[in-house]
């Protein structure tokens, strides 16, 4: 497999820096000390996406708030890794230090073991590594699956495999936090006993974005090419789309328009690498109609646009906050069945749509549908007709977003639940 990774790696770039990492070697300080001169005890952090980057904050500030505790925080992508060293590097005080996972192979593995030497694994959502595990298992180290969820892909998957993936990682795993009750079931189902697994619940409903000032939003706007607020054009938001999802938001910005409502739209791809692809829509699609482009990338915008694309990394969350309609990527389409995070846009109070593939946030959407927050739109045809709706009805999309940020507010709590079992284990 490793040609093609290097591949793979090589096209998206990035990924020159700490690349020996991930045949273990590891750069990491040696173990801190507490006042009484005891060593510290060290927690083996592994994280991928950005959305999990952000909802580890508070997992970070509770162990170190502890006093006698340490992580070392890995990451897979450069993405991951890029957010990982500016909010949790050497200088925010929150980690012993960050690098990237090994290559999940017994050499690589253990060779990163022996210089971490930890004494608590703690997995983010899906990420279940075998050898990793096994390490774990070797040495005695108990292994914490957080925030855990098997996608419909993972779950089809292991139950085809089950003779041999699930005793790699069952045998190893100390606790399976799920996310939801029916993570939990597929968990059991799969022979996960009664004692091993725990619903938690999803943390990211206790991720907290910063809010931007008035001075903040009206300049990101203008820098990104959307015009003025004074203007009264409403922003509708394409959030992490994937391929074949911005051809349906243009789509809806030209049926919106046609419907008389003043609007521009904020196109967010969620892989940046894209955006050459996403040009050439755009000359496909958004130029016969007339409509103009700029990319985030190339500097501040000269005037408004009808198309603003955010093509930049962890910006997501101050784009979110200028939208008046959240559509949410990764649900539109055959191909895009696993959905992206709607939670921050629940969090900033918006009016959100997505497609019916939403299998990683199935009960997140599922509740923000019932508490009215959220519309499911199945085709693109019906993507347009929502943004017409709710852009073109102040007082439906008022609705929404107090839905939203009520919705969001009333299922926090999965971070102290699950600090709290962390706890339990360290002790």
């Amino acid at each position: 497999m490793l040609p093609y990774y290097l591949l793979r790696m090589w096209r998206r770039g990035g990924y020159g820096s700490g690349f020996s990492q991930r045949f273990g070697a590891v750069k990491l300080p040696d173990r801190g000390v507490m006042a009484d001169g005891k060593p510290k005890k060290r927690v083996w952090l592994q994280a991928v996406s950005v959305g999990e980057m952000q909802a580890i904050a508070p997992l970070l500030q509770a162990l170190k708030a502890r006093g006698d505790t340490e992580v070392y925080l890995t990451t897979t992508t450069s993405t991951g890794q890029r957010i990982a060293v500016e909010r949790y590097g050497e200088k925010s005080g929150l980690t012993a230090g960050v690098g990237y996972f090994p290559l999940d192979w017994w050499a690589f593995s253990a060779r990163a073991w022996r210089r971490v030497q930890a004494d608590l694994v703690i997995l983010m959502e899906g990420e279940r590594w075998p050898e990793h595990i096994a390490q774990a298992r070797r040495r005695g180290v108990p292994v914490l699956a957080v925030n855990a969820r098997l996608s419909d892909r993972s779950y089809s998957r292991m139950k085809a495999w089950r003779r041999v993936a699930v005793p790699l990682v069952q045998r190893g795993i100390t606790r399976v936090l799920a996310c939801s009750e029916l993570d939990a079931e597929r968990f059991r189902e799969l022979g996960f006993t009664a004692g091993q697994v725990a619903v938690t619940g999803n943390i990211k409903w206790d991720v907290t974005v910063p809010p931007l000032s008035a001075e903040e939003k009206a300049a990101l706007r203008a820098e990104a090419g959307l015009g003025s607020a004074a203007s009264g054009e409403l922003i509708l938001l394409g959030s992490s789309t994937w391929p074949g999802e911005e051809e349906a938001c243009v789509a809806a910005l030209l049926a919106v328009r046609a419907a008389g409502v003043a609007a521009r739209l904020l196109l967010v791809p969620r892989h940046m690498e894209r955006r050459g692809e996403v040009e050439v829509l755009l000359e496909r699609e958004a130029a016969p109609a007339g409509l103009t482009w700029h990319f985030r990338s190339r500097d501040a915008a000269a005037g408004a646009v009808d198309v603003a694309v955010g093509d930049t990394t962890g910006e997501l969350r101050k784009f979110t906050q200028l939208a008046d309609l959240v559509f949410v990527g990764k649900s539109l389409g055959a191909k895009n069945t696993e959905g992206q995070t709607p939670v921050e846009a629940a969090a900033l109070g918006r009016a959100i749509l997505f497609g019916p593939g939403m299998s990683n946030f199935r009960e997140i959407s599922a509740r923000l549908v019932k508490a009215g927050a959220a519309i499911v739109v199945r085709s693109e045809g019906e993507l347009c007709a929502a943004a017409v709706r709710v852009l073109g009805d102040a007082a439906l999309r008022a609705r929404m977003m107090s839905a939203s940020e009520a919705c969001y507010r009333g299922n926090q709590g999965a971070v102290a639940r699950t600090v709290g079992i962390i706890a339990e284990i360290l002790n």
